[in-house]
């Protein structure tokens, strides 16, 4: 029980008796808490009626006089009951009912001494319901105490049920059960004297902190990272503009979102967060012109716009998460139950796992879970204590994943996965190290020839946003599908860059709403809508039987791509066949298994992502892929040079699956060297446009649009090419590439 000290503070109206919560881990709530009103009932019964009683935790809960009325007068009648009318003594009793004794002195100390005080309406209920007992008893040797006894408890029923609160809760007691405090709940309801947001932010530096870098993000938001010689983790210590406010703009936000909060949002208001957001910063503005003008602040429109901005981020927005959500260095957001105690911690890219100077409140996350709620459709309660859905906010996208109790028994937690803003692309990653040139090469040319490739590894090892990178290796002319119980995929950014795509969302394996589709029933459907590029976000249920009975029969003539969780390819196959109940010869339908892991620094400190291997999948195996050599590796992961390294079977030409993509093109048709000198001019091209990057510093050539633009010219030159040669020369292809790729280089830099 919290053992925050009161005072009474007298004003001009009365006597207000003030708690300190500030220092508490949880809400103040008589309405919510047993123990809260207990300690506030015994207040009122050492310092006397009072008008007001406040709750201090960075706001203030207000109960106004009424409802104060209501817990004094418990506190009288708790102190009558024990004090005059001496219900705890049995002196008066025969020797023949001492027996009863302890037994009766427990209950009415449960009932009476501390239950009144915890929950006065479920004690009457108990109280009542122990009397029928006693004047009903039937046992002869108990009828002359029993009838003794039910005078004791009609003593307590009679002065505690002339209370107000008894009145009040008379018509409801029918099937009340204690500890059920929903009843408080319609009686006690505190007005709030809020700051604008609830989130405590530190803004002071620990003793000693050395600055190891310093940038910004949305918002002219500082971050500084910090070390400190007592935690092996650094600080990611953020200062927003809303406190670097005046005490007048800081009143102002104070007033207005005291004013927005008697707003209840509906789930229309979040099915197009984007227009939600337009009309509400509009009503904002509005409010604080109306607010400044009353306490005579003069405002420029841009300090009107800030304002509103900051504003909106702490009403329907999500607070510091979207501040922290805007940081492209940022790969995770964590806050962890219970909270209010702990700070939200993330996970760097150069800096590995960070606490942070923000510490979110209970109320703030009670507002994240309701959002969450009405963006997703999907339940959040103690029957489905787990949601999964994605967050679109200014500046960032997230998947997230919110738990509540039972599940997380101290409350809400929450996890944001933070998705890059723009779509990955295979440049990007030679760039930083996943994956090499000759595998991109490689990827592009599977991609082109219509496999089946699932991107296995473990949760935070990049399957998603290498999934979204191939996307882009799939020809804009065709169409493509995708698939998924949570919206990860960067569909919107496809879309924009001139893709045909449609998305499918699905109910969650976890726990999805009820009117939800389930994903092998979405899978089904995605057959019928015509020949298209099949994305399967993850596979993880029984759409894994649909997936493989579809491309067991050949109805997916295009590529097939999708994530697993598993850190080998026999990981997947095992996870496939026994843990989704594929049958084993189905699992040959998989062509080739990419698999992405962190891989540890030597500090141990710090993760970096890498693709260790891409083997493909044999087709003569009958009973066990591993045993009888059915996984085939073409490139392996060389922890000593940080490389993806192909193996003699790739360089030798044994790949069946690259030879079935070749066998389907006539200069390749029993040409190794032929395929193999495409999938080589593919890697030079992907390694030029990141050289060239590099050299001139024009990071905007290894994003999208450059890239798909890239792929384009390769394709329309290699058809030029083979028609005017009668092959795709290698060499010429790549020679008219470069010349077109200096030129359109050089009109970028001109743009």
């Amino acid at each position: 029980m919290p053992r925050e000290g009161y005072e009474i503070i007298r004003t001009a109206e009365g006597k207000v008796l003030k708690f300190n919560f500030e220092n508490s881990i949880y809400n103040p709530s008589i309405e919510d808490d047993p123990f809260v009103m207990a300690q506030t009932i015994g207040a009122l019964a050492e310092s006397g009626q009072v008008e007001e009683i406040i709750f201090s935790q960075n706001e203030e809960y207000v109960y106004e006089k009424s409802q104060a009325n209501l817990l004094y007068e418990i506190a009288e009648v708790n102190q009558k009951l024990i004090a005059e009318e001496r219900v705890l003594d049995f002196s008066g009793f025969g020797e023949d009912c001492r027996r009863f004794f302890p037994e009766w002195f427990n209950f009415l100390q449960s009932a009476v001494l501390q239950g009144i005080k915890q929950d006065p309406v479920g004690s009457y209920v108990r109280i009542l319901r122990r009397h029928r007992e006693e004047v009903n008893s039937v046992i002869t040797e108990h009828v002359s105490c029993a009838k003794q006894f039910s005078v004791v408890l009609e003593k307590v029923l009679v002065i505690l049920g002339q209370t107000k609160l008894l009145k009040i809760a008379a018509p409801h007691l029918d099937g009340y059960k204690s500890g059920d405090r929903t009843f408080y709940k319609q009686i006690f309801k505190p007005s709030i004297r809020p700051n604008f947001m609830y989130t405590k932010l530190v803004t002071s530096y620990p003793a000693g902190a050395e600055e190891i870098d310093n940038y910004k993000i949305a918002d002219d938001t500082q971050v500084l990272i910090l070390k400190t010689k007592t935690d092996i983790r650094p600080i990611y210590h953020l200062t927003p503009p809303e406190f670097r406010l005046t005490e007048d703009k800081y009143a102002l936000l104070t007033d207005a979102r005291a004013v927005l909060a008697e707003h209840r949002p509906e789930r229309k208001e979040f099915t197009n967060i984007e227009r939600t957001r337009e009309t509400f910063i509009n009503i904002e503005k509005d409010l604080i012109r109306d607010l400044a003008k009353n306490r005579n602040i003069k405002l420029e429109p841009a300090e009107v716009e800030e304002l509103a901005k900051i504003l909106i981020r702490y009403t329907i927005g999500f607070g510091m998460i979207e501040l922290i959500l805007s940081d492209e260095n940022i790969q995770d957001i964590v806050v962890n139950a219970p909270v209010g105690i702990n700070p939200i911690s993330v996970i760097h890219s150069q800096y590995g796992e960070c606490t942070t100077n923000a510490t979110p409140l209970n109320k703030e996350a009670e507002s994240w879970a309701t959002k969450l709620r009405l963006m997703s459709g999907r339940p959040l309660d103690q029957a489905n204590p787990v949601l999964d859905t994605e967050l679109y906010v200014p500046h960032g996208r997230a998947r997230v994943s919110a738990m509540q109790p039972p599940l997380s028994p101290k409350g809400y937690s929450f996890a944001f996965r933070r998705h890059r803003d723009r779509t990955w692309t295979l440049p990007l990653f030679i760039q930083n190290g996943m994956i090499t040139s000759l595998a991109a090469g490689l990827i592009s040319f599977l991609m082109d020839g219509a496999r089946t490739v699932l991107i296995a590894g473990s949760r935070s090892s990049g399957k998603t946003s290498m999934l979204d990178a191939l996307l882009l290796e799939i020809a804009r002319s065709s169409r493509v599908v995708t698939i998924e119980d949570t919206l990860e995929l960067n569909v919107a950014g496809l879309r924009k860059l001139g893709y045909d795509v449609q998305s499918m969302k699905v109910r969650s394996a976890i726990a999805g709403g009820k009117s939800e589709v389930p994903a092998e029933d979405a899978i089904r459907t995605a057959l019928r809508l015509g020949d298209s590029a099949l994305i399967i976000g993850e596979v993880r249920s029984t759409e894994a039987k649909a997936l493989y009975e579809a491309m067991r029969v050949g109805a997916l003539a295009k590529v097939v791509a999708g994530t697993i969780h598993g850190d080998s390819p026999y990981g997947v196959y095992d996870r496939v066949v026994n843990d989704l109940g594929v049958p084993k010869t189905s699992f040959k339908a998989t062509d080739v298994i990419l698999v992405t892991n962190p891989i540890t620094t030597p500090s141990g400190l710090e993760h970096v992502k890498r693709v260790v291997q891409i083997t493909e999948v044999g087709k003569t195996w009958t009973n066990d892929p591993l045993a009888e050599k059915g996984f085939k590796d073409l490139l392996t992961y060389n922890a000593k040079t940080d490389m993806l390294e192909p193996t003699a079977a790739l360089k030798e030409g044994e790949s069946e699956v690259i030879k079935a993509i070749g066998s389907r093109v006539k200069e390749w048709s029993g040409n190794w060297d032929g395929i193999w000198e495409n999938i080589e001019v593919r890697a030079k091209i992907k390694q030029k446009i990141v050289d060239y990057a590099n050299e001139t510093k024009n990071s905007e050539i290894l994003e999208a649009p450059f890239v798909i633009k890239s792929n384009e010219a390769f394709h329309r030159i290699s058809d030029i090419v083979a028609k005017d040669v009668g092959t795709t020369d290698a060499k010429r292809v790549y020679a008219e590439w470069e010349h077109w790729f200096k030129q359109q280089f050089k009109e970028d830099i001109e743009d």
